[in-house]
């Protein structure tokens, strides 16, 4: 800036714009030597987040990106709340434990206490965790009784699983033993779970809502293969259900599975309150079958808050905003109202996965979409002759403000890349229309392209060293699990 400039001085009359504070540039290394007037902060702050995706577009993300006013203004109004401060806000406490209590019943607990056993948490990776630690130290407390070694605790999951469990298995140094997931079994087998058990195993884990590709586990079938095991081997094996995002889908879309506690090794559950429990980020819960599976141990109690306050959580403070939030939509949607919205969001997530798979350049992963998030493929035939990948697709739809990720699979099927779609409160059939209205002018501009893009050669390359190309067909039985398919 000039000479004039810097000798300038901003009045309370100064438009934002016209302040000398927007002719310097934002803090990257060092605080600013004085203070900014609210106005123009807020606006440097907002203007540097201007360019983003609009969080209603980014169909890559779980969680939730609306809410209507009324929860909004809630959570706001509750923004300076610390959950952890029970003493000073004990009826926050008291709704946290009412919201327990209602997603106990939706997953068929059969706890007789009248408050159920469950805690809330950061969001569904920490609920995961205590889920884990719980397994654990039942587990290892049994072996100590028995005289037995504790030392080499393992757990089974399938490849599918999200980060956090590989998190769980390194920060606490549990073995974490993988079922693949492949192009015949993708979901977790039931019998290969079970085989993969021993003396040392804490848990297995299901998955309700796999993130790479939308798809349930079969919990039951699992609990029975695991109760045959059990009682062949005298074990005590149990099941952890990362409920993440199939918690708050299933009790209302497809009430009759038996996925939760109805089923005899179930013993915990997580979910995402910030997922399609409809509420902004930062909310998740752990509820387990009876107060006898929460270990003791992992009761904690302080007294410098003004009173004895006991916590399961891994974190301490934590935003009461959230708790607000979830009860205020169980009280304004209800059950029925819950079921609107989720079977809303499973007929426009339907909507979009046949459309994209009459398209001709793609194939859809699974024929039925079984919670409202699913993915799609190059077809095999038109990915031999294209110059693109789905990851110059990612690239033009962002262009248009849409964020649809494209990945590569699981270990095991890591060669395949696929897209992905979730549908959730926020999308209109009208936003679906616009959205396949891009996809589909994307694809017709990359047709024209003359020369393969970089990515396209990538592919190629990667093609030439592993000699996998994956292709998929099948159907689905009424749980959502493949019941044929072929490589």
């Amino acid at each position: 800036m000039d000479k004039n400039e810097k000798l300038r001085k901003d009045t309370f009359e100064t438009s934002v714009y016209g302040s000398i504070e927007m002719l310097s540039k934002a803090p990257v290394d060092k605080i600013p030597d004085g203070p900014t007037s609210p106005q123009i902060a807020y606006q440097m702050v907002k203007d540097e987040t201007f360019p983003q995706t609009q969080p209603r577009l980014n169909l890559a993300t779980f969680v939730t990106t609306y809410m209507d006013e009324y929860a909004t203004k809630l959570m706001n109004d509750a923004i300076d709340v610390n959950y952890i401060d029970e003493t000073e806000y004990p009826r926050i406490a008291k709704m946290s434990a009412k919201c327990i209590n209602i997603i106990a019943d939706l997953w068929n607990s059969p706890e007789q206490n009248k408050w159920k056993t469950g805690d809330v948490a950061i969001g569904s990776s920490e609920a995961c965790m205590l889920g884990g630690i719980a397994a654990w130290l039942r587990w290892r407390d049994k072996r100590k009784s028995e005289s037995k070694p504790y030392d080499k605790p393992n757990f089974v999951i399938s490849t599918g699983y999200q980060v956090v469990w590989e998190k769980f298995s390194q920060l606490w140094q549990i073995e974490m033993r993988t079922v693949p997931i492949t192009m015949d079994k993708i979901t977790l087998d039931p019998q290969d779970a079970v085989n993969m058990c021993d003396e040392n195993t804490i848990c297995i884990v299901a998955i309700e809502g796999v993130t790479w590709t939308g798809l349930n586990d079969d919990v039951e079938a699992l609990d029975k293969a695991l109760d045959e095991y059990n009682s062949k081997t005298g074990n005590e094996i149990s099941i952890h259900v990362d409920a993440a995002s199939g918690g708050f889908i299933l009790p209302f879309v497809n009430p009759e599975l038996k996925w939760d506690f109805r089923l005899k090794w179930v013993y915990s559950i997580n979910t995402s309150g910030h997922k399609f429990g409809l509420v902004y980020p930062g909310l998740g819960w752990v509820v387990w079958k009876d107060k006898k599976y929460l270990p003791e141990t992992m009761s904690f109690s302080v007294n410098y808050l003004g009173a004895d306050v006991t916590q399961v959580g891994l974190n301490f403070s934590r935003p009461a905003g959230q708790i607000l939030g979830q009860y205020y939509q169980f009280i304004r949607l209800g059950f029925e109202g819950y079921k609107e919205v989720q079977q809303n969001s499973m007929t426009i997530a339907k909507y979009a996965h046949d459309q994209i798979g009459r398209m001709k350049p793609f194939k859809a992963f699974s024929e039925d979409v079984v919670n409202p998030l699913f993915i799609w493929s190059m077809d095999p035939e038109y990915a031999k002759t294209a110059k693109w990948t789905l990851y110059d697709l990612q690239y033009k739809l962002q262009e248009s403000g849409w964020m649809i990720p494209a990945y590569s699979m699981p270990k095991d099927i890591e060669e395949m890349v696929v897209m992905r779609i979730v549908s959730k409160q926020g999308m209109s059939m009208d936003m679906v229309d616009m959205l396949l209205a891009d996809i589909q002018s994307a694809v017709e501009e990359m047709e024209k392209l003359e020369y393969p893009t970089p990515t396209k050669i990538a592919e190629q390359r990667s093609e030439k060293i592993s000699g996998k190309v994956y292709t998929h067909t099948g159907t689905r039985n009424e749980k959502g699990q493949k019941t044929q398919v072929k490589s």
